[in-house]
């Protein structure tokens, strides 16, 4: 079982950028692929970035490519969202997830945080 908490959401105005945090307890964070997504109003949830359990391989939506990153640091337990050059579209509701199955690429996520809002203003 991993508990996720985000953190580092914010009002930023376009241009600007922000990281995002994750932190993650339970011992199964070590080998869970992790995920960002995220949900604007009116929208359905939507994928943002994935990384593998140890950084080796990462995906992104091809929207959030070269502007976004995701990292993270297993000492930490802790996944980042680096993202740049935000735009309002950006604006949403971004969660943390994880992937329950070990080493598995690419994830499927059945963990979830409770979110960090992000609001771009233009």
């Amino acid at each position: 079982q991993v508990q996720l908490v985000e953190s580092g959401g914010g009002l930023v105005k376009a241009g600007d950028s922000l990281r995002l945090a994750c932190a993650a307890s339970g011992r199964t964070f070590l080998s869970s692929t992790m995920g960002w997504f995220r949900q604007a109003p009116g929208k359905e949830r939507e994928f943002v970035a994935a990384i593998d359990w140890n950084g080796g391989r990462t995906d992104y939506k091809d929207s959030m490519r070269g502007r976004f990153t995701i990292s993270r640091d297993n000492a930490k337990n802790t996944v980042f969202l680096q993202m740049n050059s935000l735009k309002a579209e950006d604006t949403a509701v971004y969660y943390c997830a994880a992937d329950r199955v070990p080493y598995r690429w690419p994830g499927a996520f059945s963990h979830w945080g409770q979110g960090t809002r992000v609001t771009v203003s233009s």
